[in-house]
């Protein structure tokens, strides 16, 4: 309907496949602004013909509803040096020491919610937080990665059998889904020699690592909600896109071979031997329709609205409900 039937990175000569966002339809932040909300985002954006990253601006987030915008035009890139880094309409280059993108995303999520407080407070907010973690490549800070060192040469085939384990205990799963078999592309870790062992090890820990900031950048939202007195009144929805992915193979890439990895010199992927373990107990990965590839959480916190606190829902959600469901919530039309 709106064009994005595909990637941003070629028009197929379509209606819906232009890969450039359209005017056929509404986006959230249109339909909240024009019922008195301030509208805002962090993050990625990937909605914008690729062509289009220095303009026009028809499909940015700006002309799409948003009073202000920080964050990526374009899909994935370094978590150091982000391509098409964007404020509001303009075009910015990150500072080039003691920046993480995924820091920036939260410090200026928090930094919205903050300025909409002082100058509309009587209004409410809508806040759009895209995070790029933990998609490629793999960077984290320092500090983070080292939390986790060593703690996955255990292996993909044991932390499969934990994971799955752990959820039916915690009822996210039920005991009669069996796990499915290892892929048959991937290898025993039990085959695996000692320095590939160390090396997939230490993918995984950045991979861990960049979730890890996620998650404190995260706890530093709730915060700011906390402390502008609306946790309790705020309805937050936390969800992925897609299952982990197993690009390319299943030891992932490494396109900067003399790089560290890690650091901004490298540019490497985690692989489909940990997207399995990550998509525990279900079949295949992103790109694909099976459960590995569609079937991601959906963690919704209201404690003004929501009963039953803490408690599992079964019912099927699509992401296509969250937008129906704010513009309900909003008495928007």
């Amino acid at each position: 309907q709106v064009g994005m039937g595909w990637m941003t990175v070629r028009d197929l000569g379509t209606v819906g496949y232009r890969g450039d966002l359209n005017n056929r339809g509404v986006t959230i932040a249109e339909v909240l602004k024009q019922d008195g909300y301030g509208t805002y985002m962090a993050g990625k954006w990937h909605l914008t013909f690729d062509k289009y990253w220095n303009g026009p601006k028809h499909s940015w987030p700006r002309q799409r509803g948003f009073d202000r915008f920080y964050g990526t035009i374009a899909g994935a890139g370094s978590f150091y040096t982000p391509n098409t880094l964007t404020r509001d309409n303009t075009r910015i280059e990150a500072p080039s020491e003691g920046y993480y993108y995924t820091d920036a995303i939260s410090d200026n999520a928090c930094d919205f919610i903050a300025e909409h407080r002082q100058s509309k407070r009587d209004n409410p907010f809508f806040l759009y937080v895209a995070y790029t973690a933990p998609h490629w490549p793999l960077h984290a800070k320092p500090e983070d990665i080292a939390k986790y060192r060593g703690k996955y040469l255990k292996g993909w085939d044991a932390l499969r059998r934990e994971r799955y384990a752990r959820m039916i205990e915690m009822g996210i799963i039920d005991k009669k889904w069996a796990l499915t078999p290892r892929e048959k592309n991937i290898t025993p870790w039990a085959q695996v020699d000692k320095k590939r062992r160390e090396w997939m090890d230490l993918k995984m820990a950045i991979y861990a690592a960049q979730i890890d900031c996620m998650d404190q950048g995260i706890g530093r939202i709730l915060s700011t909600l906390e402390k502008e007195g609306q946790l309790e009144n705020t309805l937050i929805f936390f969800l992925s896109d897609n299952g982990g992915n197993a690009e390319v193979g299943p030891w992932g890439f490494d396109n900067k071979k003399d790089g560290v990895l890690g650091e901004n010199s490298s540019f490497s992927s985690y692989g489909a031997s940990w997207a399995n373990a990550s998509n525990t107990p279900f079949r295949r990965y992103k790109h694909w329709v099976h459960e590995g590839g569609i079937a991601t959480p959906l963690i919704v916190h209201w404690p003004a609205r929501v009963k039953d606190r803490g408690q599992f829902r079964w019912q099927p959600g699509h992401v296509i409900d969250i937008m129906a469901t704010c513009v309900d919530v909003a008495g928007a039309t």
